[in-house]
């Protein structure tokens, strides 16, 4: 019998089995960790509406002495601004620590337990944070590159005697060039990169280490981690979209159901955040599958998983980017 291919289906379902084995366990750890980035999604674009639109209109007034002893209402957006995003990545990392080590020891067969998963965070914590910032610094020269050839072109242009406007087709033109190009790159790295989180979790590796590792390990797997990156920012641009749609009903409501907006918002925040939780978690189970099956196709898995079962009958998702039948693993002594 054939073996099935090895594309982003089987990714999904392997993810599914891992999570559906431990079920309660990756309940418990959503609601931890991913259940507090769900809900302050959902609940962010409300708490910036009710601050904007106390915005006072009158120049005037916002900028009267008498209130400069207290912090300005765009002072306080920004704050809460900040606040969300450092929450957010925060829990993001804790998250994704405890969640790909887990996930790590389930594809083994191994058992799970929350306590370890949760003291896992401290030990992936740095790791993936360092690996984040090089990965955003290098995002950031990248982008200042692209900046920095456009201003070149026009310089050249001016040089030679040709204005180059803002408003002219052929500037418009050179920076639409210039977005696509620096989007291609961006998105050449992210896939790239894909598996750089998994590898700062579950391997002795950060920072621009895990970068490189993870590039060497996506090789011969760049369109299976690209169909995940397009399937879940798919879903996640749906989610948002949905989420988006349901607070402009709301803010519209009449007064023939007005008393009912309160229902209708606790009613949405506990969908979408529960819908949002789900797909983090299968985002970043799936992630750690790749990079498990990524090994396998580069011939690193099997090694380790004849130490870890020897003398047992295990799957090795491996041979020429298919899943393969059951083997038997013994040693002989």
């Amino acid at each position: 019998m054939a073996s099935p291919p090895l594309n982003l289906w089987t990714i999904l379902t392997e993810s599914k089995r891992i999570i559906n084995a431990h079920s309660r366990h990756f309940l418990a750890l959503s609601v931890v960790f991913l259940l507090p980035i769900s809900f302050s999604s959902v609940v962010y674009p409300t708490l910036h509406n009710l601050i904007a639109d106390r915005l006072p209109h009158n120049s005037q007034k916002f900028f009267d002495i008498s209130n400069f002893d207290q912090p300005s209402l765009p002072t306080k957006t920004l704050l809460l601004a900040l606040a969300f995003i450092l929450f957010v990545f925060v829990f993001s990392l804790f998250a994704l620590g405890s969640i790909t080590c887990s996930v790590f020891h389930g594809f083994y067969g191994r058992p799970v337990k929350f306590i370890s998963a949760v003291q896992s965070v401290k030990v992936s914590f740095w790791p993936v944070l360092g690996t984040v910032l090089a990965s955003h610094i290098v995002f950031l020269l990248v982008a200042l590159v692209a900046l920095l050839f456009l201003f070149l072109v026009v310089g050249v242009f001016e040089m030679v005697g040709l204005e180059m406007e803002f408003s002219s087709p052929y500037f418009v033109g050179l920076c639409v060039v210039v977005a696509i190009s620096l989007f291609l790159v961006l998105l050449y790295l992210q896939v790239n990169w894909t598996l750089a989180g998994v590898v700062a979790v579950v391997e002795p590796r950060c920072g621009f280490n895990a970068l490189s590792r993870s590039a060497n390990l996506i090789q011969g797997m760049r369109g299976v981690a690209l169909s995940l990156m397009v399937f879940f920012g798919a879903l996640a641009g749906i989610l948002g979209f949905c989420s988006s749609v349901s607070e402009l009903g709301l803010d519209g409501a009449t007064d023939g159901w007005r008393n009912w907006k309160s229902l209708a918002f606790v009613l949405k925040i506990v969908v979408f955040s529960t819908a949002h939780m789900l797909l983090l978690l299968y985002h970043a189970a799936a992630n750690t599958v790749l990079y498990m099956y990524c090994k396998a196709v580069h011939g690193e898995l099997a090694l380790e998983i004849a130490e870890e079962f020897a003398s047992e009958y295990v799957s090795l998702p491996f041979d020429d980017g298919k899943v393969p039948h059951v083997v038997s693993v013994a040693y002989v002594r």
